[in-house]
């Protein structure tokens, strides 16, 4: 890098210490990444210099991204997959089968609603089963378990009880950008959704989305070579109490709130917009259409084969389920 010039609407002490910072990123590869022009920065920088509102890291990545390493919303066209009921496992498997077809660019940027047709628990990556599942309260109730190939907490999924989607984009749209940044920066597009649909929300670190109640929606990511797999669910209708006989998390938080009704429901998207879950996805996916571009998409036959094959061959098998106990 030559003739680097930083401008920005960020306050320094000493004045001086623009010169500096420039000076630190001359002479940088084009090639470096945010850590190492971040050090580069701090190395040239005093005890004595303030940066308010903004610190290495800010310069690091605002640099990385005027490179060209990052690519904005509007560079892309969206694939935009409506609601499709299919078993919930083949929507766990198609994660992984989008991601890779957004990596290796035979599929556009996605975003994708789930529906199902039968309830299933969906845990985390890295989560225990043990530690997560009752066997016999998942068995009373004819709850199947699936692990997911992202990270997070379990998902209790009946039909119509939440609201789920999943985004993949090219990890440039987030190039840069901390794994917190990241979550904010993907989860921007629905806090604007939810405000349409009458809900006060905002975005909680790490991963949360929280309405002026509490927390209304859990998101995880996965990373690929090439591909960012971003994917959200929002409680809508649930039975508290049937969720609490399937997992085992949570009991302890609510008996502590004193939690002993019957036939308890945890509705926060319902309560909070009046409105029933189709009307709220049909929201969502017009919310999307008007802030991108976007090319109105469906599953294909070869998408959903190679969903089915995963199904038979890691999805839907112990070993990948059980992979951690």
């Amino acid at each position: 890098m030559s003739r680097v010039s930083l401008s920005g609407d960020f306050f320094l002490e000493p004045d001086t210490a623009l010169e500096d910072i420039d000076g630190a990123l001359t002479g940088m590869s084009v090639d470096a990444g945010v850590d190492q022009l971040a050090q580069a920065i701090n190395g040239a920088l005093d005890d004595g210099v303030s940066m308010i509102g903004f610190n290495a890291d800010a310069v690091a990545i605002a640099v990385r991204r005027a490179l060209g390493h990052a690519t904005s919303w509007s560079d892309h066209t969206f694939d935009l997959i409506p609601a499709t009921v299919l078993p919930p496992v083949m929507h766990v498997a198609l994660d992984e089968v989008i991601a890779k077809e957004v990596a290796a660019g035979t599929r556009g940027p996605t975003l994708r609603f789930w529906d199902w047709d039968s309830p299933l628990v969906v845990i985390g990556s890295f989560q225990s089963y043990r530690n997560e599942i009752d066997p016999e309260g998942a068995a009373r109730h004819g709850i199947d378990v699936v692990r997911r190939i992202s990270g997070g907490g379990a998902m209790f999924m009946e039909p119509g009880n939440c609201i789920t989607y999943s985004l993949t984009v090219p990890t440039s749209l987030v190039e840069g950008l901390s794994f917190e940044r990241a979550y904010a920066f993907l989860d921007s597009w629905v806090i604007e959704a939810l405000a349409r649909v009458g809900v006060n929300a905002r975005y909680v670190p790490l991963n949360d989305i929280a309405s002026d109640v509490g927390k209304i929606a859990g998101a995880a990511q996965k990373r690929y070579p090439g591909v960012v797999l971003h994917h959200v669910t929002m409680a809508y209708d649930i039975d508290a109490d049937k969720m609490l006989e399937v997992l085992r998390i949570g009991r302890e938080k609510m008996s502590d709130k004193g939690t002993k009704s019957a036939n308890k429901r945890v509705d926060p998207m319902r309560s909070q917009t009046g409105m029933d879950r189709q009307a709220i996805l049909d929201s969502f996916a017009d919310t999307f259409r008007g802030l991108y571009a976007i090319n109105e998409s469906a599953y294909t036959d070869a998408e959903l084969a190679t969903a089915a094959d995963l199904v038979e061959t890691k999805f839907g098998t112990k070993e990948w389920t059980h992979r951690v106990p």
